[in-house]
Protein backbone atom coordinates (compact mmCIF):
# COMPACT_ATOMS: atom_id res chain seq x y z
CA UNK A 1 0.00 0.00 0.00
CA UNK A 2 2.71 2.28 1.05
CA UNK A 3 4.56 1.49 -2.73
CA UNK A 4 0.93 2.61 -4.62
CA UNK A 5 0.74 5.86 -2.66
CA UNK A 6 4.33 6.71 -3.73
CA UNK A 7 3.70 5.72 -6.79
CA UNK A 8 0.42 8.32 -7.24
CA UNK A 9 2.10 10.69 -5.43
CA UNK A 10 5.15 10.58 -7.63
CA UNK A 11 2.90 11.29 -10.77
CA UNK A 12 1.30 13.91 -9.41
CA UNK A 13 4.48 15.45 -8.65
CA UNK A 14 5.04 15.20 -12.75
CA UNK A 15 2.18 17.72 -13.24
CA UNK A 16 4.13 20.44 -12.16
CA UNK A 17 7.11 19.27 -13.84
CA UNK A 18 5.00 18.99 -17.29
CA UNK A 19 3.35 22.08 -16.65
CA UNK A 20 7.04 23.68 -16.38
CA UNK A 21 8.32 21.72 -19.61
CA UNK A 22 5.14 22.69 -21.44
CA UNK A 23 6.16 26.34 -20.89
CA UNK A 24 9.61 26.51 -21.50
CA UNK A 25 9.06 24.60 -24.84
CA UNK A 26 6.31 26.80 -25.97
CA UNK A 27 7.97 30.33 -25.10
CA UNK A 28 11.18 28.98 -26.41
CA UNK A 29 9.68 28.33 -29.99
CA UNK A 30 7.44 31.41 -29.61
CA UNK A 31 10.37 33.39 -29.63
CA UNK A 32 12.36 31.31 -32.46
CA UNK A 33 12.80 33.66 -35.61
CA UNK A 34 10.78 32.45 -38.44
CA UNK A 35 6.67 31.85 -39.31
CA UNK A 36 5.88 28.58 -39.96
CA UNK A 37 3.28 29.21 -41.67
CA UNK A 38 5.31 31.16 -44.68
CA UNK A 39 7.38 27.64 -44.37
CA UNK A 40 4.17 26.05 -45.32
CA UNK A 41 2.87 27.76 -47.52
CA UNK A 42 6.05 29.48 -49.80
CA UNK A 43 6.62 33.54 -50.20
CA UNK A 44 3.81 33.52 -53.36
CA UNK A 45 1.07 32.49 -51.42
CA UNK A 46 -1.63 35.02 -51.05
CA UNK A 47 -2.47 37.23 -47.75
CA UNK A 48 -5.85 35.55 -47.02
CA UNK A 49 -4.65 32.20 -47.66
CA UNK A 50 -2.14 32.78 -44.85
CA UNK A 51 -4.76 34.48 -42.87
CA UNK A 52 -6.64 31.47 -43.00
CA UNK A 53 -4.31 28.88 -41.76
CA UNK A 54 -3.36 31.24 -39.03
CA UNK A 55 -7.17 31.25 -38.10
CA UNK A 56 -7.65 27.45 -38.17
CA UNK A 57 -4.13 26.99 -36.02
CA UNK A 58 -5.39 30.07 -33.90
CA UNK A 59 -1.62 31.14 -34.75
CA UNK A 60 -3.46 34.65 -34.82
CA UNK A 61 -4.35 34.89 -31.15
CA UNK A 62 -2.05 36.34 -28.31
CA UNK A 63 0.93 34.00 -27.26
CA UNK A 64 -0.66 33.67 -23.94
CA UNK A 65 -4.10 32.96 -25.72
CA UNK A 66 -2.32 30.17 -27.76
CA UNK A 67 -0.44 28.61 -24.71
CA UNK A 68 -4.12 28.35 -22.63
CA UNK A 69 -5.59 26.93 -25.36
CA UNK A 70 -2.67 24.53 -26.02
CA UNK A 71 -3.18 24.06 -22.80
CA UNK A 72 -6.86 23.42 -22.51
CA UNK A 73 -6.56 20.74 -25.58
CA UNK A 74 -3.43 19.09 -23.51
CA UNK A 75 -5.56 18.11 -20.44
CA UNK A 76 -8.18 16.25 -23.04
CA UNK A 77 -5.14 14.11 -24.44
CA UNK A 78 -5.18 16.31 -27.76
CA UNK A 79 -1.73 17.15 -28.90
CA UNK A 80 -2.46 19.68 -31.17
CA UNK A 81 -2.18 18.87 -35.42
CA UNK A 82 1.13 19.05 -37.25
CA UNK A 83 1.64 21.57 -39.34
CA UNK A 84 3.89 20.15 -41.84
CA UNK A 85 2.68 16.34 -41.93
CA UNK A 86 -1.10 17.83 -41.61
CA UNK A 87 -2.09 14.81 -38.84
CA UNK A 88 -2.01 15.07 -35.28
CA UNK A 89 0.53 15.19 -33.17
CA UNK A 90 -0.20 11.73 -31.64
CA UNK A 91 -0.63 9.95 -34.78
CA UNK A 92 3.32 11.17 -35.51
CA UNK A 93 4.68 10.06 -31.76
CA UNK A 94 2.92 6.54 -32.15
CA UNK A 95 4.83 6.21 -35.23
CA UNK A 96 8.15 7.15 -34.27
CA UNK A 97 8.50 6.43 -30.95
CA UNK A 98 8.47 3.07 -31.02
CA UNK A 99 11.95 3.48 -33.00
CA UNK A 100 13.38 5.60 -30.66
CA UNK A 101 12.42 3.99 -27.88
CA UNK A 102 14.02 0.31 -29.71
CA UNK A 103 17.29 2.57 -29.71
CA UNK A 104 17.98 2.75 -26.68
CA UNK A 105 17.29 -0.63 -25.38
CA UNK A 106 19.32 -1.55 -27.99
CA UNK A 107 22.12 1.17 -26.32
CA UNK A 108 21.27 0.52 -22.60
CA UNK A 109 21.93 -3.73 -23.61
CA UNK A 110 25.06 -3.25 -25.82
CA UNK A 111 25.71 -0.98 -22.83
CA UNK A 112 25.45 -3.15 -19.77
CA UNK A 113 27.84 -6.48 -20.29
CA UNK A 114 30.95 -3.80 -20.65
CA UNK A 115 30.30 -1.77 -18.04
CA UNK A 116 29.93 -4.80 -15.44
CA UNK A 117 32.59 -6.65 -16.93
CA UNK A 118 35.39 -3.90 -17.41
CA UNK A 119 34.09 -1.87 -13.72
CA UNK A 120 34.88 -5.43 -11.71
CA UNK A 121 38.16 -6.34 -13.70
CA UNK A 122 39.43 -2.94 -12.80
CA UNK A 123 38.31 -2.57 -9.04
CA UNK A 124 39.71 -6.09 -8.30
CA UNK A 125 43.11 -5.38 -9.96
CA UNK A 126 42.81 -1.70 -8.76
CA UNK A 127 46.08 0.22 -10.00
CA UNK A 128 47.23 -2.59 -11.85
CA UNK A 129 48.07 -2.53 -15.45
CA UNK A 130 44.54 -3.09 -16.64
CA UNK A 131 43.13 -0.60 -14.18
CA UNK A 132 45.14 1.66 -15.44
CA UNK A 133 44.61 0.84 -19.62
CA UNK A 134 40.39 0.64 -18.37
CA UNK A 135 40.63 4.24 -16.97
CA UNK A 136 42.35 5.69 -19.56
CA UNK A 137 40.05 4.05 -22.17
CA UNK A 138 37.42 5.58 -20.14
CA UNK A 139 39.05 8.85 -20.28
CA UNK A 140 39.25 8.78 -23.79
CA UNK A 141 35.50 7.59 -24.76
CA UNK A 142 34.59 11.08 -22.64
CA UNK A 143 36.27 13.18 -25.14
CA UNK A 144 35.17 11.42 -28.25
CA UNK A 145 32.06 13.82 -29.38
CA UNK A 146 29.23 11.08 -30.29
CA UNK A 147 28.28 12.93 -33.44
CA UNK A 148 31.89 12.50 -34.17
CA UNK A 149 31.90 8.84 -34.13
CA UNK A 150 28.57 8.53 -35.54
CA UNK A 151 30.02 10.06 -38.64
CA UNK A 152 33.46 8.00 -38.44
CA UNK A 153 31.45 4.95 -38.14
CA UNK A 154 28.95 5.45 -40.84
CA UNK A 155 32.00 6.34 -43.31
CA UNK A 156 34.15 3.19 -42.43
CA UNK A 157 31.49 0.59 -41.58
CA UNK A 158 28.69 1.32 -43.32
CA UNK A 159 30.47 3.23 -46.57
CA UNK A 160 33.58 1.77 -46.67
CA UNK A 161 32.68 -1.70 -45.84
CA UNK A 162 29.19 -1.79 -46.16
CA UNK A 163 28.48 -4.00 -43.36
CA UNK A 164 25.61 -2.09 -41.85
CA UNK A 165 22.99 0.12 -43.17
CA UNK A 166 23.94 4.29 -42.85
CA UNK A 167 20.60 4.97 -42.50
CA UNK A 168 16.75 3.77 -42.25
CA UNK A 169 14.78 1.48 -39.44
CA UNK A 170 14.08 -1.24 -41.86
CA UNK A 171 11.20 -3.37 -42.13
CA UNK A 172 11.73 -6.49 -39.78
CA UNK A 173 13.28 -7.12 -36.37
CA UNK A 174 16.73 -8.48 -37.80
CA UNK A 175 16.78 -5.66 -40.09
CA UNK A 176 15.93 -3.22 -37.08
CA UNK A 177 18.70 -5.01 -35.56
CA UNK A 178 21.00 -4.23 -38.30
CA UNK A 179 20.00 -0.41 -39.14
CA UNK A 180 20.69 0.62 -35.73
CA UNK A 181 23.87 -1.27 -34.40
CA UNK A 182 25.82 1.56 -35.66
CA UNK A 183 23.56 4.54 -33.35
CA UNK A 184 23.47 2.01 -30.55
CA UNK A 185 27.32 1.50 -30.57
CA UNK A 186 28.36 5.11 -31.29
CA UNK A 187 26.12 6.22 -27.99
CA UNK A 188 26.90 3.33 -25.72
CA UNK A 189 30.56 4.19 -26.42
CA UNK A 190 30.30 7.27 -24.74
CA UNK A 191 28.12 6.14 -22.22
CA UNK A 192 30.16 3.19 -20.81
CA UNK A 193 32.97 5.13 -19.65
CA UNK A 194 30.66 7.11 -17.17
CA UNK A 195 29.09 3.93 -15.75
CA UNK A 196 32.18 2.16 -15.35
CA UNK A 197 33.98 4.95 -12.96
CA UNK A 198 30.95 5.11 -11.09
CA UNK A 199 30.77 1.17 -10.62
CA UNK A 200 34.44 0.59 -9.80
CA UNK A 201 34.31 3.56 -7.65
CA UNK A 202 31.28 1.93 -6.09
CA UNK A 203 32.99 -1.66 -5.72
CA UNK A 204 36.08 0.06 -4.44
CA UNK A 205 34.04 1.23 -1.51
CA UNK A 206 32.09 -2.05 -0.89
CA UNK A 207 35.42 -3.65 -0.66
CA UNK A 208 37.23 -2.24 2.24
CA UNK A 209 33.60 -2.20 4.41
CA UNK A 210 34.21 -3.94 7.31
CA UNK A 211 31.17 -6.88 6.69
CA UNK A 212 33.82 -7.74 4.03
CA UNK A 213 36.49 -8.35 6.76
CA UNK A 214 34.05 -10.13 8.95
CA UNK A 215 32.90 -12.49 6.27
CA UNK A 216 36.09 -13.95 5.52
CA UNK A 217 37.15 -14.05 9.30
CA UNK A 218 33.73 -16.75 9.38
CA UNK A 219 35.43 -18.60 6.50
CA UNK A 220 33.20 -17.27 3.41
CA UNK A 221 35.00 -17.41 0.10
CA UNK A 222 35.45 -14.13 -1.61
CA UNK A 223 34.01 -14.59 -4.73
CA UNK A 224 30.84 -15.26 -2.31
CA UNK A 225 31.46 -12.26 -0.62
CA UNK A 226 31.43 -10.29 -3.58
CA UNK A 227 28.72 -12.01 -5.61
CA UNK A 228 26.59 -11.87 -2.52
CA UNK A 229 27.10 -8.57 -0.67
CA UNK A 230 29.74 -6.00 -2.52
CA UNK A 231 28.04 -6.13 -5.64
CA UNK A 232 24.51 -5.47 -5.14
CA UNK A 233 25.18 -2.98 -2.73
CA UNK A 234 27.18 -1.48 -5.22
CA UNK A 235 24.79 -1.24 -7.75
CA UNK A 236 22.37 1.22 -6.33
CA UNK A 237 25.08 4.40 -6.74
CA UNK A 238 25.13 3.55 -10.65
CA UNK A 239 21.61 2.66 -10.72
CA UNK A 240 20.36 5.80 -9.95
CA UNK A 241 23.28 7.53 -12.49
CA UNK A 242 21.57 4.78 -15.29
CA UNK A 243 18.41 6.89 -14.46
CA UNK A 244 19.79 9.90 -15.63
CA UNK A 245 21.83 8.57 -18.55
CA UNK A 246 18.74 7.28 -20.10
CA UNK A 247 17.56 10.57 -20.05
CA UNK A 248 21.02 11.69 -21.84
CA UNK A 249 19.72 8.41 -24.34
CA UNK A 250 16.41 10.16 -25.20
CA UNK A 251 18.22 13.44 -25.68
CA UNK A 252 21.14 11.97 -27.75
CA UNK A 253 18.91 10.17 -29.89
CA UNK A 254 18.41 13.62 -31.12
CA UNK A 255 22.17 13.53 -32.95
CA UNK A 256 22.29 9.74 -33.73
CA UNK A 257 18.66 9.57 -35.47
CA UNK A 258 19.69 12.84 -37.83
CA UNK A 259 23.40 11.52 -38.65
CA UNK A 260 22.13 7.92 -39.65
CA UNK A 261 18.34 9.24 -40.83
CA UNK A 262 16.57 7.07 -38.11
CA UNK A 263 12.95 7.82 -37.94
CA UNK A 264 12.67 8.08 -34.50
CA UNK A 265 11.53 10.92 -32.29
CA UNK A 266 14.69 13.16 -32.35
CA UNK A 267 15.05 13.31 -36.02
CA UNK A 268 11.05 14.01 -36.10
CA UNK A 269 11.92 16.67 -33.76
CA UNK A 270 14.95 18.54 -35.16
CA UNK A 271 12.89 18.15 -38.41
CA UNK A 272 9.75 19.81 -36.79
CA UNK A 273 12.47 22.67 -35.15
CA UNK A 274 13.77 23.62 -38.70
CA UNK A 275 9.80 23.61 -40.14
CA UNK A 276 8.77 25.66 -36.63
CA UNK A 277 6.25 23.02 -35.81
CA UNK A 278 5.32 24.44 -32.78
CA UNK A 279 2.98 21.48 -31.82
CA UNK A 280 5.44 18.36 -32.91
CA UNK A 281 7.85 19.92 -31.14
CA UNK A 282 6.14 20.81 -27.52
CA UNK A 283 4.52 17.16 -28.00
CA UNK A 284 7.64 15.27 -28.55
CA UNK A 285 9.44 17.71 -25.69
CA UNK A 286 6.67 16.32 -23.17
CA UNK A 287 6.48 12.75 -24.02
CA UNK A 288 10.30 12.74 -24.04
CA UNK A 289 9.90 14.22 -19.72
CA UNK A 290 7.38 11.93 -19.20
CA UNK A 291 9.85 9.06 -20.16
CA UNK A 292 12.03 10.67 -17.99
CA UNK A 293 9.72 10.92 -15.34
CA UNK A 294 8.70 7.48 -15.70
CA UNK A 295 12.30 6.01 -15.71
CA UNK A 296 13.19 7.38 -12.43
CA UNK A 297 10.14 6.33 -10.47
CA UNK A 298 11.10 2.84 -12.08
CA UNK A 299 14.61 2.86 -10.76
CA UNK A 300 13.51 4.10 -7.16
CA UNK A 301 10.95 1.07 -7.45
CA UNK A 302 13.87 -1.14 -8.44
CA UNK A 303 16.56 0.34 -5.82
CA UNK A 304 13.86 -0.14 -2.99
CA UNK A 305 13.74 -4.32 -4.70
CA UNK A 306 17.09 -4.38 -4.40
CA UNK A 307 17.87 -3.01 -1.25
CA UNK A 308 15.09 -3.12 1.43
CA UNK A 309 16.78 -0.27 3.18
CA UNK A 310 15.67 2.33 0.42
CA UNK A 311 11.81 2.53 0.91
CA UNK A 312 10.23 4.64 -1.52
Amino acid sequence: MNTLRYIAFRLLQAIPVLLGVSIITFTLMAATPGDPVRLLVGDRASPETIALIRDRYGLDEPILMQYFTYLKNLVVGDLGASLRYRVPVSQLITQHYPVTLFLVIYTIVLTLPPVIALAVWSAKRQNGPADQVIRMLGVLGLAVPVFWLALLFARFFGVTLGWFPVSGFGETIPDHFRHLFLPALSTAIWVVPILVRTLRAALLEEMNRDYVVTGQSKGLGDRQIFRTHVFPNSVLPTLNLFAVIVAYLLGGSVIVETVYAVPGMGKLMVDSILARDYFVVQGATLVFALTTILVMLAVDLLSALIDPRVTP
